[in-house]
């Protein structure tokens, strides 16, 4: 059986949607809001949401570090997955997105989980690194400015335990890390990160196809 596609991408994408998304009324509020920003862009896509508040319940994930807020919707997705007692810690600069999101972690009864921290994010994952942190977070999501992407990865890779789970999105760029003449910094960046992931005996790989890219690594 081949494994190239053989359907319309996007015709795909609506299936994938239609069979698979399990929507409510405040992700869709979310979304919609989201959509009237310049930025709206930026916001993973709902099949993705699902699928990672799928893998915090896969492993238990009781403590998660996100890397890039904006508008919240990673974050309230993941942390409905939370058990009561879990926490989230939030790295952004943004004080108008995270206004957003902080309206909707509270209409969705999850804003006790998270603890947003509006400071560059390299400077919070160091700070937790110098309290000593390491090792005691089971997931962290990286969503932020591409050129610090491998900064952030060894950040998390010290604070994830063993057996846990970072993921970075948009690790395909929209196709752009695959096609040579694209050269600016971001597409540079996360080329150059992806080769090294590959190589890198610390984790095992997946980089998934799934919206703009998810790259699933499993600290051994």
């Amino acid at each position: 059986m081949s494994n190239k596609p053989t359907l319309d991408l996007m015709a795909i994408h609506h299936y994938v949607f239609e069979n698979s998304v399990r929507d409510d009324e405040l992700l869709k509020a979310l979304r919609e809001e989201t959509a009237q920003d310049e930025m709206a862009r930026m916001q993973i896509a709902p099949e993705q949401g699902q699928f990672m508040a799928l893998l915090v319940n896969l492993i238990g994930a009781r403590r998660i570090i996100e890397v890039g807020t904006f508008t919240g919707y990673s974050s309230l997705c993941m942390a409905r997955a939370l058990p009561e007692d879990g926490e989230m810690i939030c790295c952004d600069l943004d004080p108008t997105w995270t206004d957003i999101a902080q309206r909707y972690w509270q209409k969705g009864k999850v804003d006790h989980k998270i603890r947003l921290v509006l400071a560059p994010a390299l400077e919070t994952l160091k700070s937790l690194l110098d309290e000593g942190q390491q090792n005691r977070f089971d997931l962290a999501f990286i969503d932020a400015d591409k050129e610090n992407y491998d900064h952030y990865f060894e950040c998390c890779l010290q604070l994830v335990r063993p057996n846990g789970l970072i993921l970075l999105d948009n690790m395909l760029w929209s196709g752009r890390v695959a096609d040579p003449a694209v050269n600016d910094a971001d597409t540079t960046a996360l080329r150059a990160l992806n080769s090294k992931l590959k190589q890198d005996d610390r984790i095992e790989l997946s980089l998934l196809t799934l919206a703009d890219g998810l790259t699933l690594a499993r600290k051994r």
